[in-house]
């Protein structure tokens, strides 16, 4: 394994490329110095070999003639070049004629050339001169000291350069990566606290997106996935909520039921009862605690009935209604319990009629509920608004009071069973009308009105029922 298993993938790129660019360099840099130092060998090579047989052309006449004066200074202009050490010219025999040489204590190499005679160069001379050779055409030898120091010390130079130029190379592409590699393991880095803080509990965070197009679409995938988890927590918390709801519901509906048998029908025996005594003992009608005991009487059956019918299952019977009419029968009803003198009901009322499937009892219950909640949040004083659309397939009611509102904490609240902000309210008459909409495939929404009091809006789909 090359890299322990808690390492970073920064540090894992970092050291592969400081790895990768650092043998490339190597690799390359040997193989260029190879390449050169070859070349330049070569090319010093080829230039020894041509003094040398520039040296043997230049000598030819001096060695013919033996002056030795003529040959001293060849070999002294030979001896002025670089990395030349030594210059030697003799006959064919081995007998020194001219020599050249500088001090130097170190290896060094010698380049020998024989000097021939050319064919111009015999005519005039006695060739029994160099009699004895098996090659009267050679005449003497030329042969130069040459040292490779300067070759080692440019090969040397140009290995300290490459060095320099490689770790300057190395230096500036590890830089390069750093930055490159940064900027890639950044947003990685980030939407491993992104996750680390969503698993402590912080839903609400997202990662960044990036400037880079690949990490761009991994943080959009990444918040795309975190907004569907946020989406099912909701839908999982609402569905415990109607699932806790129904269970309510359904010991409400087998309380209900107890009520019915336990406490509905002895009261109505006591209802009757008091009737008799009423009638049989001759009390005044005007006996206030008579009246008050009827009154408390009716308000417990009222109060059953709620039970009983929140409790009952809402199943609408779907009849051919003009349902603009149920508003207007509802509305009357309440317009003559009120006195018109303290409290008024403005509606507005489509005189053309709207037919739909709709069960008008149920309906006429859910909006005297809550028209009666509206005039409650009045105080029976001054006046209420109820104004009925048809907007496109829509049917919708809209019941303003003019009270103090909705305060904001109860808005959520306000359409569950037995939630109330009434000190003798049941809370059971906006969740009743809540289902019984539902039930019509409509909704209810509560909202406080931008001036004062609040609005309750209702909508059914008359598609659906038609």
């Amino acid at each position: 394994m090359l890299f322990p298993r808690n390492t970073g993938i920064h540090t894992r790129l970092l050291v592969t490329a400081i790895l990768v660019i650092t043998s490339s360099t190597i690799t390359l840099g040997y193989s260029g110095l190879s390449m050169v130092k070859r070349l330049v060998s070569e090319r010093f090579n080829q230039q020894i070999d041509y003094m040398t047989e520039q040296l043997a052309v230049n000598a030819e006449l001096g060695i013919l003639i033996e002056e030795s004066s003529l040959l001293e200074g060849l070999a002294k202009s030979v001896l002025n070049e670089k990395d030349v050490v030594g210059v030697e010219i003799t006959d064919n025999k081995g007998r020194l004629i001219a020599k050249q040489s500088r001090f130097y204590n170190g290896p060094f190499l010698i380049k020998e050339k024989k000097v021939i005679l050319s064919q111009t160069d015999t005519d005039g001379f006695d060739l029994e001169i160099i009699a004895g050779s098996t090659d009267k055409r050679h005449i003497g030898f030329v042969r130069i000291k040459y040292t490779m120091q300067g070759i080692q010390e440019l090969y040397k130079a140009m290995a300290q350069r490459f060095v320099l130029l490689s770790l300057g190379l190395a230096l500036s592409s590890c830089i390069i990566f750093f930055l490159i590699s940064h900027s890639l393991v950044r947003p990685v880095i980030s939407l491993a606290n992104v996750a680390n803080l969503v698993s402590k509990g912080d839903n609400s965070i997202r990662a960044l997106p990036g400037t880079i197009p690949e990490t761009r679409r991994l943080a959009f995938a990444f918040n795309d996935m975190l907004d569907s988890i946020e989406r099912n927590r909701k839908a999982l918390i609402g569905a415990q909520a109607r699932l806790s709801r129904q269970e309510a519901l359904a010991e409400v509906g087998k309380f209900s039921m107890m009520i019915a048998h336990e406490v509905k029908n002895p009261l109505a025996i006591i209802k009757s009862s008091l009737s008799m005594l009423k009638k049989d003992l001759k009390i005044p009608e005007d006996n206030l605690l008579l009246n008050y005991t009827e009154e408390e009487l009716t308000r417990l059956n009222t109060l059953i009935e709620s039970f009983l019918m929140f409790s009952r299952p809402t199943k609408p019977n779907l009849i051919s209604t003009d349902i603009n009419q149920v508003v207007e029968q509802v509305v009357l009803g309440f317009e003559l319990q009120y006195d018109s003198k303290f409290f008024k009901i403005n509606s507005s009322i489509p005189d053309e009629k709207c037919i739909t499937l709709a069960d008008a009892d149920l309906l006429s219950r859910a909006l005297s509920n809550i028209i009666r909640n509206a005039c409650d949040a009045s105080n029976n004083k001054g006046k209420i608004n109820i104004t009925v659309k048809r907007l496109a397939n829509f049917w919708t009611v809209s019941i303003r009071d003019y009270g103090k509102g909705i305060e904001q904490k109860d808005v959520e609240k306000l359409f569950e069973p037995f939630y109330t902000t009434k000190t003798t309210g049941t809370g059971l008459g906006l969740a009743f009308a809540d289902q019984v909409l539902k039930a019509h495939g409509g909704v209810i929404t509560a909202e406080n009105h931008k001036i004062s009091g609040a609005v309750f809006c209702i909508k059914i789909p008359l598609e659906s029922l038609e």
